[in-house]
């Protein structure tokens, strides 16, 4: 017979595991609803939500409890990408009206926020929890959304570990294909300045035009002369 201990141990991890698990599910749920409701056409809701934060706070609080095993890589991605996009809304929120997320001092290197079992800044989040648990993964830099304009746009939906790796591939075919966001006049090809700030992690198999040429349908010019564009830190508000 199997000892009365290990019954019970086993009978608490298995009831642990499926509350946990719901709450995993509840936060992408939540998370999905919220999109939805507050991103149109890339841009989001920022004075609607301030005027109601709740559905927002209850999200975070979800999230915050909540903790992610990087052995399901698709379901601790999708649920990093989550909550950065969050973060920054509620960081927005909480700071509105504002012309720019860098309007706040240490919005992105200094603010910790709980969540995910962690205190954490935002690039924390980018830099420890994905980019270097990931570091193949350059496709995080088109789903990972700044508040500024020159970011690529926000999705109204959230990122699923179902559906994680379609919106990796959508969301960066998308901005590569994006006049606005590649600039291209016969062999000068002006490109975003996050090309240059995380230049390691699009030149892992080439150089930056190898890796954008992979996802275009329009193939950039061999000898394409490269320059950056500076980054537009116009708040993504929409009107």
């Amino acid at each position: 017979m199997m000892n009365r201990t290990f019954i019970q141990s086993l009978f608490f991890f298995l009831i642990v595991t499926s509350v946990s698990a719901q709450d995993v599910v509840t936060f992408f749920n939540k998370s999905d609803s919220f999109f939805k409701e507050n991103v149109v056409n890339g841009k989001v809701k920022y004075a609607a939500i301030k005027s109601n934060p709740e559905t927002l706070n209850a999200v975070l609080a979800t999230a915050k409890g909540l903790t992610v095993s990087k052995s399901d890589a698709v379901t601790y991605q999708a649920f990093w990408i989550n909550a950065y996009n969050l973060l920054v809304i509620d960081g927005i929120v909480k700071n509105y009206p504002l012309k720019s997320p860098l309007d706040v001092a240490g919005f992105f290197d200094k603010t910790k926020h709980d969540v995910g079992g962690k205190s954490v800044t935002l690039n924390g989040i980018e830099n420890n929890l994905l980019r270097a648990e990931f570091p193949t993964e350059a496709r995080f830099h088109f789903v990972l959304v700044c508040a500024g304009l020159g970011c690529p746009p926000i999705i109204n939906t959230a990122y699923s570990p179902k559906t994680l790796e379609s919106q990796l591939q959508k969301q960066t075919v998308l901005a590569l294909n994006n006049p606005n966001f590649i600039k291209v006049n016969k062999n000068k090809v002006q490109i975003s300045q996050l090309f240059e700030w995380y230049k390691g992690d699009f030149e892992q198999r080439g150089s930056t035009v190898d890796f954008i040429n992979t996802y275009r349908k329009e193939q950039l010019p061999e000898k394409a002369r490269v320059s950056y564009y500076p980054y537009d830190w116009t708040l993504n508000e929409a009107k």
